[in-house]
């Protein structure tokens, strides 16, 4: 039985399925859940390419303060479920930094949704997923989006 899980999310329909999921596992297992939201570099568009470092400083700020806002809302969730849990924020590359949180909390296993792209838009979007299991440290269960 897992004794800490790790569910990465980017609180989408997808994300809440497979949080349900480690929500369950957790509650089942009596496992610590971490709550992991990565979030990207802010590319800003403008005009002339060129945004003041005030403005791209406001802009990551308010990007991390709505992550953080969002992970306390799911923890609240998990709380109230009788399940052990914490939020995690990063930010870099999203399967990179899913795999090292899941090195650094010493997760034994990480619960991810998928959004079911195929064809054409899997090519140019990739699978986070996909990428986490083939590097993960540890098992992971993928979930299917609603």
């Amino acid at each position: 039985m897992p004794r800490r899980i790790l569910h990465p999310t980017d609180f989408s329909s997808a994300s809440r399925a497979a949080f349900a999921r480690a929500l369950t596992e957790a509650r089942t297992g009596r496992a610590q859940l971490l709550v992991l939201h990565v979030l990207s570099p802010v590319v800003p568009l403008a005009g002339e390419g060129y945004v003041a470092p005030a403005v791209y400083q406001q802009m990551s700020d308010a990007a991390g303060a709505w992550a953080q806002k969002q992970l306390a809302r799911l923890v609240a969730k998990a709380k109230g479920a009788r399940v052990r849990a914490r939020g995690i924020v990063r930010e870099g590359v999203v399967a990179d930094q899913i795999v090292r949180a899941a090195r650094a909390q010493r997760a034994d296993l990480i619960v991810i949704g998928t959004h079911g792209r195929t064809g054409v838009a899997r090519f140019f979007l990739g699978s986070v997923a996909a990428r986490v299991a083939a590097t993960a440290p540890c098992p992971v269960l993928t979930v299917r989006g609603r």
